[in-house]
């Protein structure tokens, strides 16, 4: 786990904790503060869609708080919003209804037409197409950058750049690149670097420490963590989030009742975390002596120089693994039929381990060729590894990969617990 960011101040109301308070004990207490309503330990939930006009209010002065229309914000999303700025160590965070959405407003409130967007091939199929359909409707230029340029980053920004984006891990070969330095040539160009760390966290790694300008999240995987809310985040200094905030009268705010599934969440990602750190481990590991699988991606093992920079820049792994099995598609359909435990399910970041295959889930828009030039083969699968016992998915991934074992009838009755 990461140690305790540097805080800054939290808003008005919160109580402040002290500096040395590591992130599990923020994720707790972070957002604490007395209830407006009855004292309650756990933040309320406020279904309001509307709010009385104070006695003082003027349309020309800042009206946060209070709140006057909740889809342009409301008092549920406080908690949630300010434990997730303090783990990312920002200025500012807000929330939106998706991660789609807040990546959408980021690059709507940040683009003009004309812009050069440098952005790494390698990245969620969604985030590509909202790209290239950027690039159509807005006159956005999108550069794309393929794994063999990666390490250049001198070569791909220009001083055309006005914005640089990326994932690390990437999704779905798990590829680790330096943030240091990619935030270091945008700098030199005056470009903005974000970077999209839903696989990470910010429990195993923090962008904006790195030199990123802005972290997104598709709150919906690890933050939310279990496959019951959707939600998006952004996080950066206020200057950015504050141009950000137009495009939350669209509609785009999260709603009251996600907001409150998403801080209860909160509560328990470092606990979620950290096993699904070992388990993935432990999973990748033994994926790879298995005879029918033909190459295992994990964090910082496609190279020396990725190891090297994971290293450096994360403090664990996540709950990603993805492998390609021996005999492509056939193989995989065999495969995904005699899985017991692991469902078969698109997303991620959730408490049950779920397996997906990605051309035909999150890059099925891409065509064959595209695929074949990122390495996402017919035989691909991407593992999100929950937080069951290691051993039991171990021996469930084992049992599906076994050429002969035969289908199954359903899984056994379980024995006495010890």
């Amino acid at each position: 786990m990461t140690e305790a960011p540097k805080q800054r101040p939290p808003p008005a109301g919160f109580d402040r904790l002290p500096e040395w308070t590591g992130p599990a004990t923020r994720l707790i207490h972070g957002a604490r503060r007395a209830d407006r309503n009855a004292g309650a330990v756990v933040p309320p939930l406020y279904t309001s869609t509307t709010y009385r006009f104070p006695p003082e209010f003027s349309p020309a002065e800042p009206h946060e708080p209070p709140y006057l229309y909740a889809r342009e914000g409301h008092p549920t999303a406080e908690p949630p919003t300010e434990i997730i700025r303090q783990l990312e160590g920002g200025e500012a965070a807000r929330l939106f209804g998706s991660g789609m959405g807040a990546l959408a407003a980021t690059f709507q409130s940040l683009l003009r037409p004309g812009d050069e967007v440098v952005a790494f091939a390698d990245i969620y199929g969604g985030t590509r197409s909202l790209l290239s359909e950027l690039g159509g409707a807005s006159g956005i230029r999108v550069k794309w950058v393929y794994p063999e340029a990666a390490r250049f980053p001198h070569e791909a920004v220009g001083e055309a750049t006005r914005l640089v984006f990326l994932e690390s891990p990437t999704n779905p070969l798990l590829s680790v690149h330096d943030l240091g330095a990619w935030a270091s040539e945008a700098d030199s160009v005056g470009a903005l670097l974000v970077v999209d760390n839903t696989f990470a966290t910010p429990l195993n790694q923090r962008p904006l420490a790195l030199g990123a300008d802005l972290v997104v999240h598709s709150a919906t995987k690890y933050l939310g963590g279990h496959s019951d809310l959707m939600a998006g985040a952004v996080i950066g200094p206020q200057r950015l989030l504050d141009r950000i905030d137009a495009h939350r009268a669209l509609g785009s705010v999260l709603d009251p009742w996600s907001a409150y599934l998403l801080n209860r969440s909160l509560k328990t990602l470092a606990l979620r975390v950290a096993r699904q750190n070992e388990n993935a481990r432990a999973i990748a590991h033994a994926l790879r002596v298995h005879r029918s699988v033909a190459r295992v991606y994990y964090p910082g093992w496609n190279s020396a120089e990725e190891e090297t920079i994971a290293a450096r820049q994360m403090t664990g792994r996540g709950g990603m693994v993805s492998f390609d099995l021996r005999g492509g598609a056939e193989a995989v359909r065999r495969f995904l039929h005699r899985l017991r435990f692991v469902e078969v399910a698109s997303s991620l970041g959730g408490v049950e381990s779920l397996v997906s295959v990605p051309r035909e889930t999150s890059h099925r828009r891409l065509d064959a060729a595209e695929r074949a030039r990122l390495g996402i083969g017919d035989g691909l699968v991407r593992l999100s590894v929950g937080i069951e016992e290691a051993a039991d998915l171990i021996r469930d991934l084992n049992e599906a990969l076994e050429p002969h074992s035969g289908d199954r009838a359903g899984p056994p009755v379980p024995g006495p617990v010890e």
